[in-house]
């Protein structure tokens, strides 16, 4: 008696498991809702990346204007340089920044020299870079940098 209701369990837990095939409803909302968690974790951070590249082509733009910016001065040490005689010396602006102004000290100290670019990234953080100093987040007024 016992032998053949073990029999027959069997028999049944081999027909049930023949036709169970594919997901419950349950799996598939427990697998929708770890894809749900997983992208609200991950679009902030790949946004957060977004923005910093664009920082960072914006601190390259900085440094590159500061060669162009010296160039022009072994051409012309009394003038100071202009946008348009930097982008003759070579720099090029990236889509990443913006609002480039150039300023120095004094009209007749263009050795001491401030440029400014704002980034496209959110926010719009403004970095600077002077004669004696590398990239940094801040402004320039009259060639001098406030860090900010």
């Amino acid at each position: 008696m016992i032998r053949s209701i073990s029999e027959a369990l069997a028999h049944k837990r081999a027909e049930l498991g023949q036709k169970e095939k594919g997901f419950t409803l349950i799996e598939l909302l427990v697998v929708v809702i770890i894809i749900g968690i997983l992208a609200a974790v991950a679009i902030p951070i790949f946004l957060g990346q977004q923005d910093q590249a664009k920082d960072a082509g914006v601190k390259s733009d900085l440094a590159n204007a500061k060669v162009a910016y010296v160039s022009q001065l072994v051409d012309a040490p009394a003038a100071i340089p202009t946008g348009a005689q930097l982008t003759a010396k070579g720099f090029v602006q990236s889509p990443n920044s913006s609002s480039l102004s150039v300023t120095a000290a004094s009209a007749t100290a263009a050795g001491t020299f401030c440029i400014q670019l704002t980034s496209a990234s959110s926010g719009s953080p403004t970095f600077g870079i002077t004669n004696t100093t590398g990239v940094a987040k801040g402004t320039c007024a009259a060639g001098v940098f406030t860090a900010s």
